[in-house]
């Protein structure tokens, strides 16, 4: 089948490359434009860029797809876009984090023809987690099981009918960087899947999202980063573990702010007299056991401003002797 893919990050570059493996031609990617990244703010290209340099596919990186956009350049660029769209042939579009929203009239280009029309990989099990940030959110809020969803766009937020879903367990020590990577390769297979069966001629069923059960997962934002030590040390282990890699968790210590990485909760019942919310406790091996509102939880990797990631029990190391009580504090 003949592909268009509109996508930015890592998650959408590995479905591209396996729709690429399974046989399908992606005769145009859409992705967004380079962007100013890392220490130097160079310009850099998105995975999905890269991957189709790499494999000589087309690429256009326009800044909006509204032909009505008030700004003249980004209204010219959206034209030729559509105007592209009009004149290639393709069998469907497949859209997986793209970042723009697909207007009404580029739905309906997907459709014409005989087309099979646009496709979207969604991280969650729909309805629960519409939105953009679907797996932080799922940690953060302590679900058990999240999956993938493969839908049939249409002009809502992640309203459309699903067509093929697969789930995910989520473990107590799992952080959205690795949950990231394993929906990633399972929405990969759905999605080549789907393609297959379109290709050989096979009937995709539709199922309609049901009307209950809808969440929404709002964008992280960096000012969600500051951990609430008055919060229980369950909450606060979902919020460390879904917050890394982005925005990564912050308390301060000494005036210092500290990144935490990743924590669990104690096997054990770790208990001190007295003890407020923010105050380390005491370390075992490589963590550090912190007071929290509501029970302890064990930090496990920390990083120190302009330091590498390393244990909570070397990070903390340095300060052990300034205090005699070590307790972590808002910025």
């Amino acid at each position: 089948m003949k592909i268009v893919f509109a996508g930015t990050p890592e998650f959408a570059a590995q479905a591209m490359c396996a729709i690429e493996g399974a046989g399908h031609q992606i005769v145009l990617a859409l992705t967004q434009p380079d962007r100013r990244a890392g220490r130097g703010m160079h310009l850099q290209a998105s995975p999905v860029k890269l991957f189709a340099q790499e494999k000589n596919i087309p690429v256009m990186q326009p800044e909006t797809l509204k032909r009505e956009h008030a700004d003249p350049q980004k209204k010219i660029a959206a034209q030729q876009t559509y105007q592209y769209l009009s004149d290639i042939n393709f069998d469907a579009m497949v859209v997986v984090a793209y970042g723009l929203i697909l207007p009404q009239e580029i739905l309906d280009l997907a459709s014409r023809n005989g087309r099979y029309g646009c496709f979207n990989i969604h991280a969650s099990l729909l309805p629960r987690w519409r939105g953009a940030a679907p797996i932080q959110r799922a940690i953060e809020s302590g679900d058990a099981i999240t999956g993938v969803s493969i839908m049939q766009m249409d002009a809502g937020l992640d309203t459309g009918d699903t067509v093929l879903v697969g789930d995910l367990e989520i473990t107590s020590h799992e952080t959205s960087a690795s949950l990231h990577d394993r929906l990633a390769a399972l929405g990969a297979d759905l999605m080549v899947k789907t393609l297959n069966d379109l290709d050989k001629g096979l009937a995709v069923a539709r199922t309609v999202q049901p009307s209950t059960g809808v969440t929404y997962a709002e964008k992280i934002l960096k000012s969600e980063a500051e951990i609430n030590w008055q919060l229980s040390a369950v909450e606060i282990d979902h919020r460390i573990r879904a917050f890394n890699p982005f925005p990564g968790s912050t308390s301060c210590l000494h005036g210092e702010q500290l990144k935490f990485w990743n924590s669990c909760l104690p096997a054990h019942v770790y208990a001190h007299q007295d003890a407020i919310p923010g105050q380390v406790l005491g370390f075992d091996g490589d963590g550090a056991y912190v007071q929290c509102g509501e029970g302890v939880i064990e930090i496990l990797e920390m990083q120190k401003p302009g330091g590498k990631k390393t244990s909570a029990s070397a990070c903390l190391q340095a300060y052990r002797t300034q205090e005699k009580i070590m307790q972590f504090k808002k910025d």
